[in-house]
């Protein structure tokens, strides 16, 4: 999906629609603007009932942001919360041709990934907001550990290929465990071309995990 592409998402309700748009961008409902085209309406016993649609519009990176990144606003930020949290760390910046990634390398750091991932994700987070509080767009900027995403993006699309076979031969769903949205992200993608299964996202919150469905023969 390209940058700033707009997406039209529906739901039994609103905020169901705004799970579906986070998987399906890879962002948190901070990262995209939202725009409520129908409100949900459960209708009576089933009758005039009408899904909620939206349509989600990924915020737009200013073209110099990455620059700026590389020239240490990034580097900056990372490295001074390094240090307020004790932790020795070297911030490397690099552009993946998408997005601007610092990645830190240094010893002992597995207390930033945290379960599941989600304190890197907190902290990717944190830092996008001290960079968007100094420039006018929302930065596309990764944060990773030692390259711990660039691992998991690969470990995860071969789970969900393992996956993919299991649902199919056992012929009912299975759920993996509970991820952030842009893992989802990735199991959604790397089954999204796949003749026999399809994936959606259920739970809520921090539970919110990839369900994978056999296709009807």
């Amino acid at each position: 999906m390209s940058d700033g592409e707009t997406i039209e998402v529906t739901g039994r309700t609103v905020e169901e629609a705004t799970r579906k748009a986070e998987d399906e961008l890879g962002l948190s409902r901070e990262e995209f603007e939202m725009e409520i085209v129908q409100e949900g309406r459960s209708g009576v016993l089933g009758l005039g009932a009408e899904e909620a649609v939206i349509k989600a519009t990924p915020l737009e990176m200013d073209d110099n942001i990455g620059n700026r990144v590389a020239g240490g606003v990034g580097v900056e930020i990372l490295s001074k919360l390094l240090d307020l949290m004790g932790l020795d760390g070297d911030v490397d910046y690099e552009d993946d041709g998408t997005s601007a990634v610092l990645n830190i390398e240094g010893d002992d750091l597995g207390v930033l990934i945290g379960r599941r991932g989600t304190t890197i994700s907190s902290l990717q987070h944190i830092v996008r907001l001290m960079i968007a509080s100094r420039q006018t767009d929302w930065p596309l900027l990764t944060v990773d550990v030692c390259g711990y995403k660039r691992r998991r993006r690969v470990a995860l699309e071969d789970l969900a290929r393992k996956i993919a076979d299991q649902a199919r031969a056992r012929r009912r769903p299975i759920a993996l465990e509970p991820m952030p949205a842009d893992e989802r992200r990735v199991v959604h993608l790397a089954l999204v071309d796949h003749p026999d299964v399809y994936s959606e996202s259920a739970g809520v919150g921090t539970e919110r995990k990839v369900v994978v469905y056999p296709k009807s023969p």
